[in-house]
This record gives structure tokens, C-alpha cells and sequence, in this order.
């Protein structure tokens, strides 16, 4: 049977869709409301199950020469004294390499594996769903039926919206800023320090330059007129590599995070990926590999039920439900420790701080 799909958004999530819907046979099309020229900034860290997915994506291969391998997570405390440290390449044996490298190389390594292109500037301004079939709008005046729509556009994804599957996201009261740091320290591992409800996380990305994710719980602050004034001053006193990062850091993105947590994925033929489904913090950095592993399943079950797309849709959600509320719950356990007073969550970190976080990423090693 040949399907008509439509993929909406053609970011992590959607160019992964795309590229999983071709190996299976089909030819989505892919709309994405956003001009081609718009590239992502900031870095992004991919741990083993994110390999592992580009792997069965056939995507593993272009990505080798990018950015650079992590083996190790170091856990400091705010003066830069040891917590604990995470052997990462053990932790992922026989899953995947983890790495860091720049969100604009992972995009134009999934971009050259779509195979079709991609209709920029162009997004969905109505969405009709029946029991078989969606009619879709476009914001160019342009409409089409399709056997099968993907909402796979983010945190506030139109297709949530227009299909009735969710309301907006729900803030989580963190602030997070990211940067790429050029002629900062040296470093060859990822590398966190811990604070007051807040981190500073560091890592190798390549050509000498270093991606950092810093996070603060604040949920009653506004986000800061000057982002890099307002790192320096909150963070200028930490210890380790943290204030030379900052001296050489001129450039910060600033975004607030939170959680999209729905009671189905899939309305008839209308279905939700990645983030648009099952958005969280990205303390544990899951949010592509997630989106990679939603591709992956997707087209599987598309490929299973080739003539019944609404028990292929039920049978993605089933598979794919518990590891993503397993992310939620790790992600939700982890900013919760982030958040106890240092006096006391230092030592226990010192005592259990593996243990704990290991237990993490426990579930996710496990095949898809």
C-alpha cells in the first residue's frame, strides 16, 4: 500500500521520521515553517542509544569524523572539587559511542539522509482529521489528504494543537544557556559542576571548541537582559575550568524548558514525535536520541501494519510509551537531586553519586 505521509517539521525529530519512512519504502513529503538559511546553534550532546538509532538509521557513518567522543563524565562540586566520575564508554559498551558535536553538522548529516526535499517556509495553518484520512492547509494557501500526518514539530508543535492531542507545554521553572566557547581551557571530558539549584556543564565538541549547557531553577526570575553578564556574575566565583570558559565565551542562547505529558500520542491518522509527544528537561540530554528511537519504531510498526495505520500508530505509542516516561520520571529524580542544598547533597553524591546516576540511563541500554 502507498501511503501519503506528511512529515511536519524538519528539525532533529522530523529529518529522522523522514529518513526511517524511506528505508521502509515510503516518500513523505516535508514541510517546515522556517526559511532553509536557518541554522541551529550551540552544540548537542549525543549519548550510546542516540548512536545506536543513527546506527539503524544507516546514519552512523557521516557522523564518525564529527565532533568528539566523550568517555568519561566528571561531577565536580561548585569550587571544582570532585563529587564522582562516570566511565561513559563503559556505561554505553556495545550500545554506542557518546559525542558531542555542533546541532548544525548532526542537521545536514540527517538533511543528506532524507533523500527528498524539503518544503521550507511553508507551515500547516489548518489540520482536519477523519477516521482515515487528514486534510491539511498549508500556510501557502496550498491543500492536500493525507493517509498519515507526523507532528514533528517541537515543544509547541502546531499539529498538538490543530488535532486536539494537547495543550502548550508545561514550564519546568528552568532557565538554561547555552554556548560554544572557541580558546577556552583544555578538556577531554564532559565535565559538570554542581551549585545552588544550578549547573555548569563543559565538553569537548571538536575543532578545538568546547560546548557548555548551564541550567538554574528559577521559576520566578525573568531571563536576564544580558545573558553573559548574568553567567558571569552567577557563576564567576566557581572553581575548575569554569572561569576561564567564561572569560573566552561571547555569544549565549537562553530558553526555558519544560515538559509536554499527554494522555495519547495519535488521533486517526495524526501522530506525534520526538518532542511534540514527550518533551522533558534536557538534564539527561535524551531528547534526540528519543526522537531518533520514536523514528526508528515508527517506521517498524508502519512496516508491520502496512494496511492499518491506526494499530500501527497504537502499536508505536505502546512500544515507545514506558521508555519515554522512563526519561521523564530519571530526568524529573535527577533535577530533584540537582536542587538539595549542597551541604547535603555533596556528600551523599560523594558516597552514591555512580550508583544513582548510572541507575539513570539504566533502562536505555536495553534494546529499542
Amino acid at each position: 500500500m502507498r501511503l501519503r505521509i506528511l512529515v511536519v517539521g524538519a528539525g532533529i525529530a522530523g529529518l529522522a521520521v523522514a529518513r526511517s519512512l524511506r528505508l521502509a519504502g515510503y516518500r513523505p513529503d516535508v514541510v517546515e515553517a522556517l526559511p532553509a538559511s536557518t541554522v541551529p546553534g550551540a552544540g548537542i550532546y549525543l549519548p550510546g542509544n542516540a548512536a545506536r538509532a543513527l546506527r539503524q538509521l544507516g546514519l552512523d557513518a557521516p557522523l564518525r569524523p564529527l565532533g568528539d567522543l566523550i568517555f568519561r563524565q566528571v561531577f565536580l562540586d561548585s569550587r571544582g572539587r570532585g563529587l564522582f566520575e562516570m566511565d561513559v564508554a563503559g556505561l554505553w559498551a556495545g550500545v554506542g559511542e557518546s559525542r558531542a558535536l555542533s546541532r548544525a553538522d548532526l542537521q545536514q548529516v540527517l538533511l543528506t539522509g532524507v533523500g527528498g526535499e524539503v518544503r521550507y517556509e511553508t507551515g500547516v495553518r489548518d489540520l482536519e482529521v477523519f477516521d482515515s484520512a487528514a486534510k491539511v492547509e498549508f500556510s501557502d494557501g496550498g491543500v492536500a489528504e493525507y493517509d498519515l500526518v507526523v507532528g514533528a514539530d517541537g515543544r509547541r508543535s502546531t499539529i498538538r494543537a490543530k488535532s486536539g492531542l494537547g495543550g502548550p507545554a508545561v514550564p519546568t521553572g528552568q532557565i538554561v544557556y547555552r554556548s560554544v566557547v572557541a580558546g577556552g581551557p583544555p578538556l577531554s571530558d564532559w565535565t559538570a559542576l554542581l551549585g545552588r539549584r544550578s549547573s555548569f556543564v563543559a565538553m569537548p565538541m571538536g575543532g578545538r571548541k568546547q560546548y557548555c549547557y548551564i541550567d538554574e531553577t528559577a521559576p520566578d526570575a525573568p531571563n536576564p537582559a544580558d545573558p553573559l553578564a548574568h553567567l558571569r556574575d552567577q557563576f564567576g566565583a566557581f572553581g575548575g575550568p569554569v572561569p576561564a570558559i567564561l572569560d573566552a565565551m561571547e555569544t549565549v542562547s537562553v530558553a526555558r524548558t519544560d515538559e509536554v505529558v499527554l494522555d495519547t500520542w495519535s488521533r486517526g491518522p495524526v501522530v506525534l514525535v520526538g518532542d511534540a509527544a514527550h518533551a522533558t528537561a534536557p538534564t539527561l540530554a535524551q531528547g534526540a536520541a528519543m526522537s531518533f528511537e520514536d523514528a526508528v519504531v515508527l517506521a517498524d510498526e508502519l512496516r508491520k501494519s502496512p494496511e492499518d495505520v491506526g494499530a500501527a500508530l497504537r502499536a508505536y505509542e505502546n512500544r515507545r510509551r514506558p521508555r519515554c516516561g522512563e526519561v521523564r520520571d530519571r530526568t524529573r529524580e535527577r533535577d530533584r537531586t540537582r536542587d538539595v542544598p549542597p551541604a547535603l547533597r555533596d556528600p551523599m553524591l560523594r558516597r552514591r553519586g555512580l550508583r544513582i546516576f548510572a541507575e539513570h540511563y539504566r533502562e536505555l541500554v536495553q534494546p529499542l
